[in-house]
């Protein structure tokens, strides 16, 4: 059955479409037949009946480089009543912006089904949410005190510094065991972030590799491991971390099988995962999780087909 499907998005020029999971999503629901509008966050209104409009454009897209998109006419359309599903896909960071759209989102809940679940997103922010699952971290330390930091140090020696809200690899920094500009960099994370910050002790492991596992409605999709470019320790892709083929470990089939039920219970349809070394559970990205373009590349699967398949599922279609 097709279904009209409304994406917000950030601008569509801007996406690498090599890479970027939202487009092989929109690609995907096009060749299902899915009728297809992009809006961007700031042109949801919601009306004195309580209803809840967004701006869009009608969209096509195509996989061909500098000339992937098409859009049409702008229109006026009610998310509860003129759309099947809204995919909210725009990227971190997790700020006020974000959060007043989920609340907004929410209240089309029962009307359309939004993917993730707007309530579930907004209480499940990738570095917090994880810390429900301790037992699969590392040690970790939530703090903007300066010498708590050191007093973790103490007993764990050089640290990763961690925004708690970041996103794509972004603004993350290794202190040496010695505390080398610690207080520095502290000055610099207080005056940037009114939240408190993440560090973590520093994993060796992470130069073998830090592991995106795709989940789709709790069960698991696939998986890439991705190897930290020359001279740097962050692995992401967005920052230089190259891709490669992998398998589960144990350890991570314990780590999604804990986690799966309440990604399901939740309406967490979409989740990526990462592990380092195997066992070290980091995040559970659910704002707006990549990957599934180099999964499918490796292991020849169809991830967006297996997310709308689950969409039509919780839909009854």
């Amino acid at each position: 059955m097709s279904l009209r499907v409304a994406v917000q998005m950030d601008p569509l020029h801007s996406i690498n479409i090599a890479g970027d999971s939202t487009f092989a999503l929109m690609l995907s629901a096009q060749e299902r037949g899915h009728e297809l509008f992009h809006y961007d966050v700031e042109g949801l209104t919601l009306d004195e009946n309580d209803r809840l409009h967004a701006l869009v454009h009608p969209v096509r897209v195509q996989r061909v480089e500098g000339d992937h998109f098409a859009i049409g006419e702008p229109r006026r359309l009610d998310l509860g009543r003129d759309v099947d599903v809204v995919l909210m896909r725009q990227d971190p960071p997790f700020h006020m912006g974000y959060i007043t759209a989920t609340h907004l989102l929410e209240r089309i809940e029962g009307e359309t089904l939004v993917v993730n679940n707007p309530a579930s997103v907004r209480n499940a922010p990738e570095k917090v949410f994880v810390l429900d699952y301790r037992r699969f971290m590392p040690p970790t330390l939530v703090t903007r005190s300066v010498d708590e930091v050191r007093r973790f140090m103490e007993k764990h020696g050089a640290v990763v510094v961690k925004p708690i809200h970041g996103n794509g690899g972004k603004a993350i920094f290794r202190i040496p065991e010695g505390g080398d500009n610690l207080s520095a960099l502290f000055e610099v994370f207080n005056q940037t972030w009114p939240e408190p910050h993440m560090v973590q002790p520093f994993l060796p492991e992470v130069a073998e590799g830090d592991k995106r596992i795709v989940l789709v409605d709790g069960e698991v999709a696939g998986a890439i491991n991705r190897i930290p470019g020359e001279g740097e320790f962050r692995s992401n892709l967005a920052v230089g971390g190259s891709a490669a083929a992998t398998t589960l470990t144990e350890r991570e089939q314990e780590i999604c099988a804990a986690l799966g039920p309440e990604l399901k219970r939740r309406g967490l349809l979409f989740v990526g995962i990462d592990v380092i070394g195997g066992k070290w559970l980091t995040e559970i990205n659910v704002t707006s999780p990549t990957g599934i373009v180099a999964i499918d590349r490796f292991n020849g699967t169809d991830t967006a087909g297996m997310i709308w398949d689950a969409i039509a599922r919780r839909l009854g279609k």
